[in-house]
């Protein structure tokens, strides 16, 4: 095993692993006010946000399950349930493919946006772009590695490889040989998504982990006036034809 394959594929996972894990005990120790997305649609409320946002947040969850499908699910689990060779490739391609390019849509509006409108650049921090482009880079290489090089017939099987060698990570029996002779493609999508990894608690994306359920089993909020013979007196507050006017 060269010196390379260890620090890229062995040390360099597991520091990126470690920084997540402590740096989201620390963020939500040390900022808890600052642990949110950070909305910026009261600045814009506009359709580049609505579809932006819509686009990409679906593409990320079928990403996601995708990538778990892949590489955390062992091969040999998908003939015990009657999924085929050729089912898994039809679905990784064109239901994976489908899904990175709905990101990639996504991303690029919200890159945009964030460009191009000068309230929200002005509200927004540079950390806030450099983690959209990264974003954007490992979705725009994981995309390419399925539509292009999966599509066309690569002999590359990641379920073989990347797959045991990331198992293999987390329970601590790393296999560096597994990706050292992987295609480059899927190489700079390991390493440009554990980069990720490491930013991850530093940023806006930490909202991730704040899931509101709390919000399906809430009693219904009712709003009351303090004093409501003022505002009931107030002209600006009367009644006319069931609306209220100023």
């Amino acid at each position: 095993m060269e010196v390379i394959d260890f620090l890229l594929w062995v040390a360099f996972p597991y520091i990126a692993l470690t920084i997540f894990i402590v740096g989201h005990i620390y963020r939500y120790n040390k900022d808890q006010f600052g642990w949110s997305a950070q909305s910026s649609q009261f600045l814009q409320n506009d359709k580049m946000l609505r579809w932006g946002s819509i686009l990409f947040h679906i593409g990320v969850i079928f990403v996601f399950f995708g990538h778990i499908a892949g590489i955390v699910v062992p091969q040999t689990f998908y003939p015990m349930i009657g999924v085929t060779e050729g089912m898994y490739h039809f679905g990784a391609v064109w239901f994976g493919g489908a899904a990175g390019l709905v990101m990639v849509i996504g991303g690029a509006l919200l890159t945009i946006r964030r460009m191009e409108s000068k309230r929200v650049h002005r509200k927004g921090t540079r950390k806030d772009l450099y983690v959209l482009l990264l974003i954007g880079v490992v979705t725009v290489i994981g995309f390419t590695n399925t539509a292009w090089y999966t599509a066309t017939g690569g002999d590359f099987d990641y379920r073989d490889t990347i797959g045991p060698w990331f198992r293999g990570i987390l329970s601590f029996r790393p296999m560096p040989e597994m990706v050292a002779t992987a295609p480059w493609g899927f190489q700079a999508h390991i390493l440009s998504a554990f980069v990720l990894f490491a930013v991850w608690p530093f940023t806006r994306l930490v909202h991730v982990w704040s899931l509101p359920l709390e919000y399906i089993r809430r009693r219904y909020i009712i709003y009351r006036a303090s004093n409501p013979e003022k505002y009931r007196k107030a002209p600006h507050m009367q009644l006319k034809k069931g609306k209220d006017v100023e």
